[in-house]
């Protein structure tokens, strides 16, 4: 995910991410196994005891346990080693296959990909840039072999302007044109393709009536939700305010239990030009988010991204797109209840009595934890019944305590300061200004909150915050417990009696991530995580089929290593060990891992390779995956195998 480069929340002062702190929750647990060196006792957190607290294992005993701690190990690979260079690792004995390319074909009519001559009617037809968030359909066989087959769901967060035109370097902005402009916005959205498992593998069916783009310009959607049709979306060419022409910045999605597809946006203030005075009504709700963010030329020629002509086009962008992809006849649709913000994530869980929750991170410095209850309860025998549960519920923010409590606030108009008196005259206030309206209730600002994945049949989730290096000392909090925080942690929510929909928890920290040799980096890590086993910057996560979390990383070479996947163990002894699975070329992070059901596949995107200081469509840091001195660098989602057909990490 591209890190946007600033964060704008300014109830810090308020908060102090709820209290300055003198003694902090964790603070000997900190010391000792930031080192992991401690002769005494060493707390792995989360082995709760008899009193619920952590259980403290001394170190020694560890040593000493032999069979019975790695008989508790839930995975079993030779990892792979530390390292960055061109190309892709995974342990000995699994296979990649290189699935879908920026550029590859779509559609049986699709044009073959030329990296001289883009054009964006070319990009349509085509996989678009910078995967990210994937998820897999099955589908039922449709022919007489019963060939397994599925739905592909791929986001394309945005573009790297220098690595993918040839003709756009040096004086960069000011060689784009109106036509590069139109392939980037072509190139973002997503790309949803039918995949069939043949011999072994799988493989894309250009035929499949299935296939589809949804892209940044000429994809029609609609707003449904309390904002739809507010005031505060007008423009010119949608003055009801019911239909966008486009998403942008997918970044993490999730899939829901129906069968739809959930593209969340996340940095949408990059898009953005132009200023607005300082008294306009809008001014300071778009300073909030960070608008404009002038990254990319789209409001050169596209009025809807300059807010000097379009002061609330900004207000349409920062929600979660929701894709029946079992038609793709249907148009997306902007689900404005699960509220505005820079969307990580979006993945749905069953709560006790059938109602559906989805965790959500807001990936900025300093911002909150989310998460969403719908009203009605999901029904497995009535698809069509189910299609529009994401227009009414509740939308919480979450308040980490000092004491390990966790508290879900309910962002509803009318409760606590959310009230005309504080400019929010409706629902669709609330939703369209979330992070205004969170910094209110006091929920705790974080570490750049990325994934939210609940933990399948244990009522845990596990939120990926990836680094935070503008945390100050008096900004520490026990959720937070590291300021300059270069490396990111995990932290562990156990919901009330494992019921999603609970307002209430407890959270614990599974990792601090970073090297766990060096002291001062106070990093947390089992001890018996290995050199290789430890990580920085967690960003995705995944859960396979037997319930055991993966975790991809955005900005691990600050380790001195390339990004990749690692497996986590989340319970029993080697609670916090990290095992090193898949490392990617230089320049890339690693995003969206899926696996399918019989945890016999795992799917990674991989994202921006080749990019460095400096690095051009001429001289990127990789060429991979095509190794063409010809081709640039191509982001592709690729298939992961064992070579023995077995289970994925075992």
């Amino acid at each position: 995910m591209r890190d946007s480069d600033t964060f704008v929340n300014p109830s810090l002062d308020d908060n102090k991410s709820l209290e300055q702190l003198i003694e902090r929750r964790f603070s000997r647990r900190h010391l000792l196994q930031g080192s992991m060196l401690a002769a005494g006792a060493l707390s792995l957190p989360g082995l709760a005891g008899c009193d619920g607290q952590p259980e403290t294992i001394a170190a020694s005993d560890l040593d000493n346990a032999g069979d019975a701690v790695f008989s508790a190990k839930r995975f079993d690979f030779e990892e792979i080693t530390r390292g960055s260079d061109e190309t892709h690792h995974v342990p000995t004995g699994y296979d990649v296959d290189v699935l879908l390319r920026w550029g590859d074909p779509l559609f049986a009519d699709s044009p073959e990909f030329d990296p001289l001559q883009q054009t964006a009617a070319a990009q349509a037809r085509q996989f678009g840039y910078n995967c990210d968030f994937v998820g897999f359909l099955p589908l039922e066989a449709d022919d007489t072999a019963q060939t397994p087959r599925g739905l592909l769901c791929v986001n394309h967060e945005y573009t790297s302007t220098l690595l993918m035109f040839p003709d756009v370097v040096e004086d960069f902005p000011n060689s784009m044109t109106e036509a590069l402009s139109a392939v980037e916005m072509a190139a973002h959205g997503g790309s949803v393709v039918e995949i069939r498992f043949v011999a072994g593998r799988w493989q894309v069916a250009l035929d499949s009536p299935f296939n589809r783009r949804i892209m940044a310009s000429n994809t029609p959607m609609t707003y449904s939700g309390p904002a739809a049709g507010h005031t505060r979306l007008v423009t010119a060419a949608d003055p009801a305010a019911s239909r966008g022409t486009g998403t942008l910045n997918n970044c993490a999605g999730g899939m829901t239990p129906w069968g739809t597809y959930l593209m969340a946006e996340e940095n949408f203030h990059g898009y953005f030009q132009g200023e607005l005075d300082a008294d306009h009504p809008e001014t300071a709700n778009h300073q909030r988010y960070g608008v404009p963010g002038g990254w990319f030329q789209w409001g050169c020629y596209h009025e809807e991204f300059n807010v000097s002509r379009e002061p609330n086009a900004p207000n349409r962008y920062g929600w979660v797109v929701e894709v029946d992809v079992l038609d793709p006849q249907s148009t997306p649709k902007k689900r404005t209840a699960l509220g505005r913000f820079k969307h990580e994530g979006a993945e749905s869980v069953l709560a006790a009595d059938g109602r559906v929750v989805l965790y959500m991170g807001d990936d900025e410095r300093f911002e909150y934890v989310y998460k969403f209850v719908t009203e009605d309860r999901y029904d497995p025998d009535n698809r069509a019944a189910n299609l529009d549960l994401l227009d009414r519920g509740t939308l919480y923010v979450a308040r980490f305590e000092e004491d390990g409590l966790l508290q879900w606030l309910p962002l509803q108009h009318g409760q606590g300061p959310l009230t005309v008196e504080n400019g929010f005259a409706s629902q669709a206030d609330v939703v369209i200004e979330a992070r205004r309206a969170a910094d209110l209730l006091g929920a705790t600002p974080m570490d750049r909150p990325e994934d939210v994945e609940a933990q399948p049949g244990t009522g845990r989730v596990y939120v990926m915050l990836t680094n935070n290096t503008e945390r100050e000392v008096d900004q520490v909090h026990a959720a937070n417990p590291r300021a300059n925080n270069a490396f990111g942690h995990i932290v562990e929510i156990s919901t009330a009696q494992g019921d999603h929909a609970a307002t209430t928890g407890e959270w614990n920290i599974l990792v601090q991530c970073g090297d766990p040799a060096e002291p001062s980096f106070a990093a947390m890590w089992n001890p018996q995580t290995s050199d290789n086993g430890w990580f920085g910057s967690p960003d995705n996560c995944a859960f396979d089929s037997a319930g055991r979390l993966w975790v991809a990383t955005d900005g691990n070479p600050t380790t001195g290593a390339a990004d990749g996947l690692w497996a986590l163990e989340t319970e029993g002894p080697l609670r916090g060990t990290g095992y090193a699975f898949f490392r990617a070329p230089v320049g890339a992070e690693v995003c969206g891992p899926r696996f399918t059901a019989d945890g016999k596949t795992l799917f990674l995107a991989v994202q921006h390779p080749g990019d460095g200081e400096r690095a051009t469509f001429a001289q990127p840091t990789t060429r991979w995956p095509d190794f063409d001195a010809a081709v640039p660098p191509r982001p592709s989602v690729v298939a992961i195998y064992r070579s023995d057909g077995g289970l994925i990490g075992s």
